[in-house]
């Protein structure tokens, strides 16, 4: 079973990053619906959405919004909040979810490289821009993988509500793997993430293969240029 079938349906996974910067999202929203010029009650997509959070701060903004994510404890939390213009579904993103329906289709902090064939990421590259309509914008928020092998911490101990979380990280065969070796009380479980180092290059080509042009680039969540050196982030603004 892939690694992150295990992993993002653990209640663990869910406690380790619990204390997400929710208003550095709502930040990066407000500015991508800002740049985006996007009109109330825009179709949205929202791709590996986890518990949602994303997905609810562009509904709260007027948008009709539905969140996919293959986790079902993610989705199952996340549908407590659903409403009218709201809705959450469990999905595989390689697979088309709704042809030519969406305005903006998201897939947003780093919810991509996690297959072990390139055809798998270029399947749900294709997903994504079928699921558009005609002239819609897909949203890829990425990390910058250049900037983070530079600056990785090989380890660190994390503890939170009693739970001890030793992480080790390193870079293989151009996958950044975090190894996450968790103590609760008298349990032990050991999870790995494996995430493709995936440059500007990589995603320019499943890009274009899935028919889709780049129209912008930025590098953080104030929606600044991109640098390869330097940028934390690599989010990609695509049209179809």
């Amino acid at each position: 079973m892939s690694w992150f079938v295990n992993w993002f349906d653990s209640e663990y996974y869910h406690t380790l990053y619990k204390n997400r910067d929710e208003k550095e999202a709502e930040f990066f929203i407000e500015k991508l619906v800002q740049y985006l010029s996007l009109k109330k009650r825009s179709k949205l997509l929202d791709i590996a959405c986890g518990k949602g959070r994303h997905a609810k701060y562009f509904n709260s903004l007027g948008f009709d919004v539905v969140g996919v994510d293959l986790s079902s404890n993610s989705i199952t939390t996340a549908e407590k909040d659903e409403n009218e213009t709201l809705q959450f579904f469990i999905h595989d993103m390689r697979k088309i979810y709704q042809e030519n329906r969406f305005d903006v289709v998201t897939n947003l902090f780093t919810s991509f490289g996690y297959f072990e064939k390139d055809e798998d990421e270029q399947k749900a590259i294709n997903a994504m821009a079928i699921n558009l309509k005609k002239d819609g914008i897909l949203v890829i928020d990425f990390m910058n993988a250049k900037k983070v092998i530079n600056n990785l911490i090989a380890s660190e101990q994390k503890i939170i509500d009693s739970i001890t979380f030793d992480i080790n990280r390193k870079v293989e065969n151009q996958h950044i793997i975090k190894d996450i070796h968790i103590s609760d009380s008298k349990t032990k479980h050991h999870f790995q993430e494996k995430v493709k180092a995936l440059t500007l290059a990589d995603f320019s080509d499943f890009i274009a293969n899935a028919g889709l042009k780049i129209i912008d680039i930025f590098g953080n969540y104030k929606l600044e240029e991109f640098n390869a050196q330097t940028s934390d982030r690599l989010i990609l603004i695509c049209k179809k």
